[in-house]
């Protein structure tokens, strides 16, 4: 819908008068039910403009500038062209050279979005238009988090389907690519996924790129080219950390979802957190060990305590990768003794 129109507006013949209820009735837009939806929204008034008024003015652009946003509007419209081999760059510079003109032209795009994604798009889930109150923010939430909950049961943990850690009580509808470049693709399906806080604020991704000067090549995409399966997380010894990488082919990609993520150092710091909760775990059982005059543990159940911990693991539970990493990395000989060696100093 926000294609068609966005086009319609753009067309040489399309003057600010035909932006009217009747005006946009089909063939303009392909329903009846888009059209009066669409209507209603321009209807809005932000910062003391109408949204109509807005459409009327892209209505009014010169020829040349409408032809330059609706080539535009037609190569942003192709996402899923993206991510095949030998595409083509997407311009990263705005097709209107006035400031004023794009941000006229933005806003009425990111309404349908601020706006109408709040009081519901006329679409089913199916994409089939409906008058009857269609998809909403809220319903977009719960339907994801019940299509990518791991567990099942309702009070289990949910998982971020970016970073693997805790989805939290305030998860984000993200826009992969940032609505703020590229407002046409504000309610797109293949650019909405609802992600942890932490993941969607900066230092992370916030308003970062997820192209490098309009290509995707080394890029994943959530749908189109996921990184599940491709992106590791390897241990690194000497520092005692974790590093997101992947196969050679595929480390460009991991590289840059790495430095948009931030992943290696978040991975690290729960890497080291839930090493300090097990290495807090065992002071205090030596401790108690002495107090009781005990004998004080053995390499035997280091071991022991790293094999149990490890059998409690769940796929299903937030930073699941991490901690698995972790059980291998304690269970390597030298890390048991070295962790002997720490507890007999424990006094």
């Amino acid at each position: 819908m926000m294609q068609r129109f966005a086009l319609w507006l753009c067309q040489p013949a399309t003057a600010p008068a035909h932006v009217s209820q009747q005006g946009l009735q089909p063939p303009v837009l392909l329903t009846a039910i888009e059209a009066d939806w669409l209507w209603g929204l321009l209807q809005r008034i932000e910062s003391g403009q109408t949204l109509l008024s807005r459409a009327q003015t892209i209505a009014a652009l010169p020829a040349a500038q409408k032809t330059a946003l609706a080539t535009w509007v037609q190569t942003i419209s192709a996402l899923p062209a993206q991510f095949q081999p030998g595409a083509a760059v997407w311009p990263v510079t705005r097709p209107l050279a006035s400031k004023q003109d794009w941000n006229t032209f933005k806003a009425l795009m990111e309404s349908v979005y601020e706006k109408g994604f709040v009081d519901g798009l006329p679409y089913q889930g199916d994409g089939t238009p409906t008058a009857a109150g269609g998809v909403t923010y809220a319903e977009y939430v719960r339907a994801f988090r019940g299509a990518h909950r791991l567990n099942p049961n309702p009070h289990a943990r949910e998982v971020c389907v970016l970073c693997g850690g805790p989805l939290g009580d305030t998860p984000h509808v993200d826009h992969w690519v940032t609505k703020g470049a590229f407002p046409l693709l504000s309610v797109c399906a293949d650019n909405l996924q609802l992600i942890c806080s932490t993941c969607n604020e900066a230092p992370n991704k916030g308003q970062k790129p997820v192209h490098s000067a309009g290509s995707f090549a080394d890029w994943f995409h959530p749908y189109l080219r996921p990184g599940n399966g491709c992106v590791q997380l390897d241990y690194v010894p000497p520092a005692f950390a974790v590093r997101c990488a992947a196969a050679p082919a595929d480390q460009p990609k991991a590289t840059n979802l790495d430095g948009m993520l931030n992943l290696s150092s978040r991975w690290t710091r729960e890497f080291k957190a839930e090493y300090a909760k097990h290495q807090d775990l065992l002071h205090r059982r030596e401790r108690r060990r002495i107090a009781l005059g005990q004998a004080r543990h053995s390499l035997a159940e280091i071991q022991q305590h790293v094999q149990q911990w490890t059998a409690t693991l769940s796929p299903s539970e937030p930073h699941h990768a991490v901690h698995s990493v972790l059980s291998h990395a304690l269970m390597q000989p030298a890390r048991t003794r070295a962790w002997l060696a720490e507890l007999a100093l424990v006094i």
